[in-house]
């Protein structure tokens, strides 16, 4: 039985681990800005109905092509080809030759002699995401995804317009320096959802309360553990300290009503032993 309990609280613990882990995958992808009174929240990779992925192309990627320069990528994830997978002279560092493409989140290919040569612009999870326009927040955000080389350092700028509407795949490319490269696209992810935030809250009183409960649950859970584990206790002894729980209330309103009576001082009908008594 005591096997039995701890492989599920293990089994527990995995499943929350890879939960975790998935999550952080995309968190990247999110952004909050404040204006004022209200909180503008933009969830890149939030499902809806006519898009279960989010911003995620269905495709597995983005292109687009400009005279003789051709652009893929895939915004808060890497690319994905079942079809029309690039080729390119130099693919070893986004996939290699055999799977080109598919070991970064976006790459460049110029034709150099006929011969299309690839260059990697955005890989990992170097990517960050900024408000549009300060002054407008409902136009949209954009997406700055980078790579790092030995030789040149890349990058390229995907402004995700809000269209509540429908959405539409980039349509041109603008290249803004040696290996910087600039598009947009227009999505319905790219429309904030506005909350009213009212007050600044709690504050550091706030942070101090939700820390002490945390401490509080870990030893309470970490004490659990150990007794029924450890010492075989079972039943409602296995609280740590459970006698001090329960005398907890009694003890507050000892310690509330000796309190109030020094606060109020001897009552009227509280006689010293040496006060005068009249015969």
């Amino acid at each position: 039985m005591k096997r039995r309990l701890l492989q599920w609280f293990l089994t527990l613990l995995t499943i929350l681990h890879r939960l975790v882990s998935l999550n952080s995958a995309t968190a990247f992808c999110d952004f909050s800005f404040i204006d004022g009174n209200k909180l503008y929240n933009y969830t890149l990779t939030s499902p809806t109905r006519k898009f279960p992925h989010g911003v995620l192309s269905e495709d597995g990627f983005y292109k687009v092509a400009v005279n003789e320069t051709i652009l893929w990528f895939q915004l808060c994830d890497g690319m994905i080809f079942n079809h029309d997978a690039p080729r390119c002279v130099d693919c070893w560092d986004c996939g290699g030759p055999m799977r080109c493409g598919m070991g970064c989140n976006a790459l460049v290919a110029d034709s150099i002699g006929g011969y299309p040569v690839c260059t990697t612009i955005g890989r990992g999870s170097k990517v960050d995401v900024n408000i549009l326009d300060k002054k407008n927040p409902h136009i949209g955000v954009i997406v700055k995804m980078s790579s790092s080389g030995t030789k040149i350092n890349c990058s390229l700028s995907v402004s995700v317009l809000c269209n509540s509407d429908e959405a539409q795949g980039p349509l041109s490319m603008e290249r803004l320096g040696t290996c910087d490269y600039a598009t947009e696209i227009k999505h319905p992810s790219g429309c904030a959802v506005i909350l009213n935030v009212h007050g600044k809250g709690w504050g550091w009183f706030g942070t101090l309360i939700t820390t002490v409960f945390c401490l509080f649950g870990a030893y309470l859970l970490v004490g659990i553990i150990y007794r029924y584990f450890a010492l075989g206790i079972h039943g409602i002894d296995v609280i740590p300290n459970l006698d001090f729980w329960a005398s907890l209330p009694r003890r507050t309103q000892s310690c509330f009503a000796s309190s109030v009576r020094k606060f109020k001082g001897p009552s009227q009908g509280y006689r010293s032993s040496y006060s005068p008594v009249n015969f």
